[in-house]
């Protein structure tokens, strides 16, 4: 036995039900729902877009609400442009330096443009990359040499085997 039953009574009856159940759901989506933060300084990101695509960097400030300059959300990262090399047993001391070099980077990227990743990094950088760095070519170079030997000195404890080898894709 088949009962019909025209669509505006089960309008009227999925109304009714929802205005009985509310779900949770239905609550959180008023004006008092907020976005969590999950890019905070020190997290690991991948950079997707430009010419350090498919590096890894970490945060090391963030604008969530944007600039003046720029009006979208976005963070200042250091990077690894040039992934330290394998090194094995039998190379020599000179050599194993050579191979633990790694080259660095400083940018301002939008978060369309990075990969939040599960890491975080133990480096402090925050007094060695600002935006004063960027200004200039001269401060930004030398900011780059800190973050290069700051970077070195954390691979060469042997932490974050992750964040140093290079992203197969």
């Amino acid at each position: 036995m088949r009962i019909e039953v025209s669509k505006s009574e089960c309008y009227k009856s999925e109304r009714w039900w929802k205005r009985q159940n509310p779900s949770k759901d239905c609550e959180r989506r008023g004006a008092a729902a907020k976005m969590v933060k999950f890019l905070k300084p020190n997290k690991a990101v991948v950079v997707l877009n430009g010419r350090f695509a498919g590096r890894k960097a970490v945060i090391v400030r963030q604008f969530d609400d944007g600039t003046r300059d720029r009006p979208y959300g976005h963070c200042l990262v250091a990077g690894i442009s040039k992934y330290p090399k394998k090194v094995i047993r039998k190379d020599s001391a000179k050599k194993t330096a050579k191979k633990s070099r790694v080259k660095a980077f400083i940018k301002l990227v939008n978060y369309n443009h990075i990969m939040p990743t599960r890491y975080t990094l133990d480096v402090d950088l925050k007094d060695v990359v600002t935006l004063d760095a960027l200004q200039s070519r001269d401060k930004k170079v030398t900011a780059c040499k800190e973050t290069k030997a700051r970077l070195e000195e954390r691979f060469k404890t042997g932490k974050n085997r992750w964040f140093f080898s290079k992203l197969r894709f």
